[in-house]
């Protein structure tokens, strides 16, 4: 269903109808159903009119009682100064099919030394490393592209990411190969399965319909992918490879390191996470660049003045601030992860309100990134707006595109650098025309997928 939400100024919190000061207050529902057929039907209009409730609005969906945060301040509670009071959602039959013991789902302890382990992977010096291999693709992706060639940016881009992050983190060609289509066929089936539009979300996975089916041998065949490759490294030479698998794995040599189904659903985490989220972001922003060829211009022109040579590098990249500025924006009104979960541990206090143990709470940054209190013309692309007053003067959690907290996104400064590379290569190199009517629609799926193919016309120079 689509996501492109229409803006709404949202009603203070300390206005809000409520009778106690108990639970927060929010829109009416069906018995025993609550709102869930108000949020599968149109989960944007439903977010649009939750806005109008306050700040802390409450519900209930699939019998589960919910929460809605929409202030900056009250994310930060949640996500940072409280973070011990909030965990991950308990996805119970959905969520626990996928990586279970991987970085996204695990808490406490294991997730801590999960954290730990893999953070020396995605240190600045390191993933500066994986530069020449980001770019190297992108330079590839253009060679294929013929001259006023109309091509899906979505399936490129998702191409590409895939490549990049196989070969950076996994040394893994999955170009053309069985492990490649495996993770391609993984990620459309989970964005099927999260799909409310279907109510697959809140169908257990064994009761055998057609999209759990597809779901089941999809990730039955992704996780036997990864499986072989964990199995391959144990029996190979440990320095033959140098990326995040062989750090993880030699990180374990000293017995405390993960567990075979630990490094499969980390790795599982990675692929799928990083590639979709990031393929989203340079859908989007190619988007927003062809529709605004005034400042692809301005921008392809601080591109030429930075780059020498046939491609730009790592260090070319930083300190671009018409780059840093669109890359902002972009993610600002097309967050790739548009909602972060969370569910209270204990009892809480949230902006006045009180909010149960075991309650689902859901901050969502596509309607928190454009609300009008913080951004004027909140649906407008104004990449101009990211001036550094402009940043100071921002409440800390009106912009969060990689989350917050202890749980911050690990691969932040790998996915920005991906960006960042991949769209200085392409507007060096070519100019693109959106060929549809209707700005692309978001949905809400897995991740911010658009409803449609985002079609864009290659002109190269």
């Amino acid at each position: 269903m689509s996501g492109q939400s229409t803006h709404h100024e949202p009603r203070p919190a300390e206005t809000a109808d409520t009778d106690d000061g108990g639970f927060p207050p929010g829109p009416d529902g069906l018995p025993v159903l609550g709102n869930t057929l108000q949020f599968t039907s149109d989960p944007a209009a439903f977010y649009d009119e939750l806005a109008s409730y306050g700040d802390v609005v409450g519900y209930s969906v699939a019998r589960q009682r919910m929460t809605t945060v929409l202030h900056p301040d009250l994310v930060e509670q949640v996500l940072v100064t409280e973070s011990d009071s909030f965990g991950k959602w308990d996805l119970s039959d959905f969520g626990n099919q996928f990586a279970p013991e991987g970085l996204l789902l695990t808490e406490g302890e294991q997730w801590r030394e999960q954290r730990t382990q893999a953070q020396p992977a995605f240190q600045l010096d390191r993933i500066r490393s994986y530069g020449d291999a980001m770019a190297g693709y992108a330079r590839d992706m253009v060679e294929e592209f013929d001259d006023g060639e109309t091509v899906a940016a979505n399936e490129r881009f998702s191409e590409l990411t895939l490549r990049i992050l196989a070969d950076s983190l996994l040394d893994l060609d999955v170009d053309g190969s069985e492990a490649g289509a495996a993770i391609t066929r993984a990620a459309r089936a989970l964005n099927e399965r999260a799909d409310p539009d279907g109510l697959s979300t809140f169908v257990p996975t064994w009761v055998p319909t057609p999209s759990n089916r597809r779901y089941k041998r999809a990730m039955g065949e992704f996780e036997a992918t990864v499986d072989r490759l964990i199995a391959e490294r144990r029996d190979a030479d440990a320095d033959e490879h140098d990326d995040l698998l062989a750090m993880l794995m030699q990180a374990g040599d000293g017995g405390d390191g993960m567990s075979d189904t630990e490094l499969r659903d980390t790795m599982l985490t990675f692929l799928f996470a990083g590639h979709e989220t990031t393929s989203l972001a340079l859908t989007y922003t190619t988007y927003l660049l062809a529709e605004h060829p005034d400042v692809a211009d301005r921008l392809r022109a601080e591109v030429d003045e930075a780059v020498d040579g046939d491609r730009p590098d790592t260090f070319d990249v930083f300190g671009l601030e018409l780059l840093d500025r669109v890359c902002s924006e972009s993610m600002r009104l097309y967050p790739p992860a548009y909602v972060i979960f969370r569910e209270a541990r204990e009892d809480v206090e949230l902006g006045g309100y009180e909010i149960p143990a075991d309650t689902k709470l859901t901050l969502p940054q596509f309607r928190i990134h454009r609300d009008g209190r913080w951004y004027d013309a909140p649906d407008e692309f104004r990449p101009e707006r990211w001036t550094d007053r402009f940043e100071e003067s921002l409440p800390e959690y009106a912009y969060f595109p990689f989350g917050g907290g202890p749980r911050h996104c690990i691969g932040m400064r790998f996915a920005m650098l991906e960006l960042k590379l991949v769209l200085a290569t392409l507007v060096r190199h070519c100019r693109f025309e959106y060929v549809a009517d209707e700005p692309p629609q978001p949905r809400f799926a897995a991740s911010y997928q658009p409803e449609d193919d985002v079609r864009l016309r290659v002109t190269k120079r």
